[in-house]
């Protein structure tokens, strides 16, 4: 991770925000505006210490607390502008967001079966699918990138950075969960001569 700077090229480090989990229960969160908890303070304080010989020339975020609360710890000592983005925000999982994911199961039994059946393409009701979270997510990222040209800090989510890895390993989307991004993990991605190399993924804090 000392890699720094690519000649003719630039590094981005795309991290998942620390742990924001408030109870112990499985859930479907995605606009659900928890902060950090005790353990995720505890990962973006690691990634802070780990990432403070890198200068970053831009440090950007989703518009969600636990993202923002994560992207602020890491950047500490840099005293760079944070970009907050609000299209680089978590699927909006509509009604079923916040609930427990057993709940959904006893609740709209038909709309959890629709979903397992077509993941990328199923919208919650008053919802997205990642379909669309994929429509809003990679031009966020894109112009972001178009603007850097030094390394740069993302701070996402687990469905954003995947749709994101996705799309740079030429995956099909409906393969995103294979893609495991954990609370707190970091994946490095060099740009250079024109291409992308996905170094490292899901590094732990």
């Amino acid at each position: 991770m000392n890699r720094g700077e690519q000649k003719n090229g630039f590094t981005v480090y795309l991290m998942r925000h620390g742990d924001s989990r408030q109870d112990e229960i499985r859930r479907f969160i995605g606009r659900t505006d928890h902060p950090l908890n005790e353990t995720g303070r505890a990962q973006a304080e690691a990634w802070e210490r780990k990432l403070a010989h890198i200068r970053f020339g831009t440090i950007c975020c989703s518009n969600l607390l636990r993202s923002i609360e994560t992207a602020r710890i890491i950047g500490l000592r840099q005293r760079g502008t944070l970009t907050i983005l609000p299209d680089l925000g978590e699927i909006n999982l509509g009604s079923w967001d916040g609930m427990s994911i057993s709940d959904v199961r006893q609740l709209f039994p038909l709309e959890y079966e629709r979903r397992g059946s077509d993941l990328i393409g199923y919208r919650p009701p008053d919802g997205e699918s990642f379909t669309d979270l994929s429509a809003r997510v990679l031009p966020a990222f894109e112009n972001a990138i178009s603007q850097a040209g030094k390394n740069m800090l993302i701070v996402g989510h687990a469905g954003v950075n995947r749709t994101i890895l996705c799309h740079l390993l030429g995956m099909p989307l409906a393969n995103l969960f294979r893609l495991e991004q954990e609370y707190g993990c970091l994946n490095i991605l060099e740009f250079a001569v024109g291409a992308w190399v996905v170094r490292r993924m899901n590094i732990p804090a």
